[in-house]
């Protein structure tokens, strides 16, 4: 289930959106600290963020901050009592997915939860298959790879057996235990998956 991670240092403002998450069908975790969020927070959980911008010790800026430091691409929606305009700007910039005022309309919040819901489940699937991408690459042999990159140049067979001081039928064979590994069909695919795996063209 989808998770709102939501973290403001008045009790009562966490206590009534959280109780709002629920009835709309999603998770909530609710805490006053933003250490204390920092500390229990579990990246592996599809969920967002909704950050009060003005904490003691630590304000919402400085957790998206802190979260993007740490390597967690966790979608962020920010609740301000001010409307600060520069703040704003920071904030969005920084790729937060709303900034709402308030006191926040019921429509605003679930609005920009499911938008943040729309990137999270976008960011994990585009992980997932990077994951998958980086594993196949790694069964390919040192000179596998090294061919690889002479591919995706768009170097014919001959061309790769001169530059590596081998023969072309040699290349062949590398090329097909390649896409063997790589589980793909065509070279359109092997490109793709080379890019995404930053064997770039």
């Amino acid at each position: 289930m989808f998770t709102v991670f939501l973290v403001d240092d008045d009790a009562r403002v966490v206590k009534a959106l959280s109780r709002l998450v629920r009835v709309k069908g999603y998770n909530a975790e609710a805490y006053t600290s933003p250490r204390d969020f920092l500390n229990h927070h579990d990246a592996s959980v599809p969920g967002c963020a909704v950050l009060d911008v003005s904490m003691p010790g630590l304000d919402g800026l400085e957790l998206q901050h802190a979260l993007s430091a740490a390597g967690v691409d966790r979608p962020i929606i920010f609740l301000t009592g001010k409307g600060d305009i520069p703040t704003t700007v920071r904030a969005m910039r920084a790729g937060a997915v709303d900034f709402l005022t308030k006191p926040v309309s019921v429509s605003n919040l679930i609005g920009a939860i499911q938008r943040a819901e729309e990137l999270d489940d976008r960011a994990r699937q585009a992980q997932a298959e990077l994951t998958s991408i980086e594993a196949r690459i790694a069964t390919l042999t040192p000179r596998e790879r090294e061919v690889l990159t002479h591919v995706v140049v768009g170097k014919l067979n001959k061309q790769i057996a001169s530059d590596l001081g081998t023969v072309e039928k040699t290349i062949k064979f590398h090329r097909s235990a390649i896409t063997r590994k790589l589980g793909v069909r065509s070279v359109t695919d092997l490109l793709r998956i080379a890019q995404k795996a930053g064997i770039a063209t």
